[in-house]
């Protein structure tokens, strides 16, 4: 045998081998055999007491250091375009060391979360980065925990503010961030699953008192990973921006336009202004003039901005804040068409015929003036022959053409039939420190309608314009739904005594005739929120696919740029097609078309689950003071494991598990959508009218829970017998099922 090596040999071998770090591989270096075994193991681990290796499974490594192999986790490109990455474990006293992720085309376009499994280098005796050659990526989006960290004889553990989630986590001693029990805490996973059966992780941040006012849209910002802060040159290129003249653009700040939002708007988007057609041709038709922020100007394709805006893919709205695709000095001033400021945009003249179709129209790339900021209930209320001082010097001029113009819109979208959905939305109303006051439903006017209609026909123009002059851009695509939601909606639809003609091509007429058929009606919620739920989920694509639920060939979205990236992209794509300047669509842009359709369109629906998960969170915490307090609502959804209800009150949905209906075994029907009592045979099904009991509110994860009292004014039968098992019960309910699609076949083949 070598002479035994002394810890300093040990560590300076392991930083020449750090790809044999095994107690077999140190043993067989130094010549050690037999009984000379105990000396070293003894050794290591005076070593890694000291901290100067770290011990895992079987090897032995210097903590200072990364290993030749290791599961990296994306962070980012930096502004060179070289993509970042950070150890998923780091045992060092400092930072861990910087990690630039070599391009593989194999492992396809990564982003930040993703996690990969790399070989490491570093170039020998410096402190340059160390570079990663990607041996295969193995998940996307590592997963952020959000939740409550509780202390425990462990050392700590985090409990999940996500009401999906019931796993808990392992915080390791010294991996707390220095939270305190009861803090809400981030953290991300730092390794497998401990003896205990947890996962690990370590607190990444500590965000404090889970109950603070207005930390309830922080759980959806962190959980859904929506971007809240910009980076710091981002805000220098918006910072740079200023003002734009008049130059080659076309003047129409002479034509009164106005904008209509709601009354606590900060951005505007679109400005609008109608005229009566002078065109002797035209007898009855409208001039329709439609203004939208010229963001493409300020935000060019490629830039700072342009790359954080396409990452974030839209703004996203909570009660209590906005988190905006664009910085405010653009969102808030430069882009937003605030009333008396000269503002660029890029406007459409649309001419409407008598019967209200869209005749011609011609995109123009403008300076404008928006005459006044009204707000949808002063614009209403001016119609209705209550006008303010603002609004009653614009009621000849403005507001009575505006509404004329959308009156015979309406007779082409009366043709069109695009689906007649009434879905109230709520509004949860915060005081100045945070806390809801009301939850009620908005009204819904005329002049939300007419906004409506008139942003439909510009983009409807848009997609016309850029297909006739043959240039790429995202289409709004709505497919119609699926045959299976169809059989599903056919099945609500009988349960309400209602109608769905089937075996023929469907339209949106068909749908408007059960929808109005229900309209006014106690199924008329329970009817709209079921056709809804039958649509496919809309997205964006190079590909022209139609769009169903506006009955339109082609569409695309043009008239919101400040909070929308597709309508951003469209903006390009039409100065492109009229040679308005530079800043159209760039190579890149057309090339990866498809990609960001995909981007944005992910985006979207991450932004969908963040706004409805803080809504039902402040819900939570409205209700948290009323538990036991009685409730009248309607069924709206029927599930294996139980049945959700909403109320009318406030709109707000809650479980009613299964298990507190009684002893008797409930047997599921999926098709019909309906929980059956075995013995007592009540049914519950869609629509319902029921009371429930709030049992249970938990404002940290925005849950509710119910108990059931009656149904349609009836207590609900408690069944005396025995609960069958459930094994049984699901025998039971499997051969029932096996029957009745016996009997629809033999009905099918005898018809």
């Amino acid at each position: 045998m070598k002479a035994f090596p002394s810890k300093a040999d040990i560590l300076k071998w392991i930083g020449e081998n750090p790809d044999k770090t095994t107690k077999r591989d140190i043993a067989r270096a130094f010549g050690i055999k037999g009984a000379a075994r105990i000396e070293l193991k003894r050794l290591l681990k005076e070593l890694a007491d000291e901290g100067h290796l770290t011990k895992r499974a079987k090897t032995y490594r210097d903590p200072e250091t990364l290993p030749p192999v290791a599961v990296l986790i994306v962070t980012g490109p930096d502004a060179d375009g070289d993509l970042h990455a950070r150890p998923m474990e780091w045992q060092g006293s400092g930072e861990a060391p910087q990690i630039v992720v070599q391009p593989d085309k194999r492992a396809g376009a990564l982003g930040a979360g993703d996690r990969l499994l790399a070989r490491l280098t570093r170039p020998e005796g410096s402190d340059a980065p160390y570079e990663a050659r990607i041996i295969r990526k193995i998940g996307s989006g590592a997963e952020k925990i959000l939740g409550l960290y509780r202390t425990s004889t462990e050392g700590g553990r985090i409990v999940p503010v996500d009401k999906k989630s019931d796993r808990e986590w392992l915080i390791p001693d010294g991996a707390n961030g220095g939270a305190r029990d009861g803090e809400l805490v981030e953290a991300t996973q730092t390794g497998p699953r401990s003896r205990l059966g947890l996962p690990r992780a370590r607190v990444t941040e500590v965000l404090g008192n889970p109950m603070a006012p207005r930390a309830v849209s922080l759980y959806a910002i962190y959980t859904h990973g929506i971007r809240d802060a910009f980076p710091s040159e981002v805000l220098a290129e918006a910072e740079a921006e200023r003002s734009v003249s008049l130059g080659p653009r076309k003047d129409l700040r002479s034509l009164p336009f106005v904008t209509i939002d709601p009354v606590d708007a900060r951005d505007h988007d679109d400005a609008i202004y109608a005229v009566p057609d002078d065109d002797p041709a035209n007898k009855g038709g409208f001039v329709v003039w439609v203004a939208i922020a010229d963001v493409a100007h300020y935000v060019p394709s490629g830039s700072a901005l342009d790359r954080e805006a396409r990452t974030r893919g839209n703004s996203t709205y909570f009660p209590d804040r906005v988190v905006p695709m664009l910085p405010d000095i653009l969102s808030g001033d430069l882009c937003s068409l605030h009333a008396g400021e000269n503002r660029p945009s890029i406007a459409v003249r649309m001419v409407l015929n008598s019967s209200g179709r869209k005749i011609s129209h011609r995109f123009h790339r403008v300076l404008m003036r928006s005459a006044a900021s009204l707000s949808y209930e002063q614009t209403q209320a001016a119609a209705d022959g209550r006008p303010d001082n603002t609004t009653k010097a614009l009621m000849s001029s403005v507001i009575g053409p505006l509404f004329d113009a959308y009156h015979v819109a309406l007779k082409e979208r009366a043709r069109r039939q695009p689906l007649h959905l009434d879905l109230p939305e709520r509004k949860i109303v915060l005081s100045a420190d945070g806390h809801v006051t009301s939850v009620a439903f908005q009204d819904r006017f005329e002049a939300h309608k007419l906004v409506e209609e008139f942003m439909i026909l510009a983009n409807v123009a848009a997609a016309e314009t850029l297909e006739a002059k043959k240039t790429p851009f995202l289409y709004r695509v709505h497919e119609e739904p699926s045959p299976e939601k169809l059989d599903s909606l056919h099945e609500v639809a009988q349960a309400a005594g209602l109608t769905l003609a089937k075996g023929q091509i469907l339209k949106t007429a068909h749908l408007n005739k059960l929808l109005d058929a229900a309209s006014g009606s106690e199924n008329a919620e329970i009817i709209n929120m079921s056709v809804l739920r039958s649509m496919t989920q809309a997205y964006y694509a190079p590909q022209n696919f139609g769009h169903f639920g506006l009955n339109l060939r082609a569409y695309a979205h043009f008239t919101s740029p400040i909070r929308r990236y597709a309508d951003l992209i469209t903006h390009r794509a039409l100065i492109t097609a009229h040679g308005w300047g530079e800043d159209g669509l760039s190579p890149l842009d057309v090339e990866r078309l498809e990609e960001t359709g995909e981007l944005i369109s992910q985006a979207e629906r991450r932004s969908m689950m963040a706004e409805r998960d803080t809504n039902d969170r402040y819900l939570a915490a409205y209700l948290s003071d009323r538990i036991g307090a009685e409730f009248a609502g309607k069924i709206s959804g029927i599930a294996r494991f139980g049945l959700f209800v909403r109320l009318d009150e406030t709109g707000a949905d809650g479980l009613i598990p299964i298990s507190t209906l009684g002893r008797e075994y409930f047997r599921h029907d999926a098709e019909a959508q309906t929980l059956t009592g075995e013995s007592s045979r009540v049914v519950l099904k869609l629509g319902q009218r029921v009371t429930v009991r709030l049992a249970e509110a938990a404002p940290i994860t925005g849950g509710l829970m119910f108990e059931l009292l009656s149904v349609a004014g009836q207590p609900l039968p408690r069944s005396g017998g025995r609960k069958p098992s459930r094994a049984g019960g699901r025998k039971l309910a499997a051969k029932r099922a096996k029957q009745r699609k016996i009997r629809k076949k033999v009905k099918r083949n005898n018809g």
